[in-house]
């Protein structure tokens, strides 16, 4: 199984479709359409502001021609008590509900997960659900029990997350104790 690894700011139109049509399926959502999803691809090129060097990544697998699998890695620079910290924000996780049991998920979650075995970054930082939370454990993740805030929010003591549990990776290191500011909305 190959893993596509490109740099998410040169998404085509047809990539950005199909991996639109994916987050779709994974979590429908009448507000989110496959449309949507794809736009949401394409805008990722004007979000992201940061050097070149680490440019946010996409990671696909593809069969026949339809993408199977998909994560991503935007780098985000944090608030912590102990200062600024560029971390590998992991989102849109996902595998087509129709080949699950494939180990598609351990496999795109590892590739995104080698920019930080790599040295690139050093954690990544997620949001899951608590029945998705073996699935990192497994892979090297731990709970993050720091309160995580966006002060650019519009209420900035609130979580920019909307999932109930926060992990990273890798479980060892020297992760900061007290506050995490995301400095924006979640991901």
């Amino acid at each position: 199984m190959q893993i596509e690894s490109f740099d998410a700011r040169a998404i085509t139109q047809t990539d950005a479709q199909v991996i639109g049509r994916l987050l779709a399926k994974v979590w429908p959502n009448p507000k989110k359409p496959a449309k949507f999803r794809t736009q949401q691809m394409l805008d990722m090129v004007h979000l992201y502001a940061g050097s070149d060097l680490p440019a946010p990544r996409r990671f696909v697998i593809r069969e026949a021609g339809k993408v199977i699998a998909h994560a991503s890695i935007v780098p985000r620079t944090i608030g912590t008590t102990a200062g600024d910290l560029t971390i590998a924000a992991l989102a849109q996780v996902c595998t087509d509900p129709d080949q699950r049991g494939r180990a598609l998920g351990k496999l795109i979650t590892q590739a995104a997960f080698d920019m930080v075995d790599s040295g690139v970054f050093r954690f990544s930082l997620f949001q899951t659900t608590p029945q998705v939370r073996p699935f990192y454990e497994r892979l090297g993740g731990c709970l993050v029990e720091n309160r995580i805030v966006n002060s650019l929010g519009e209420d900035p003591q609130a979580s920019p997350f909307w999932d109930s549990v926060a992990m990273r990776y890798p479980s060892g290191g020297e992760w900061p104790e007290g506050e995490i500011d995301l400095r924006g909305p979640g991901y």
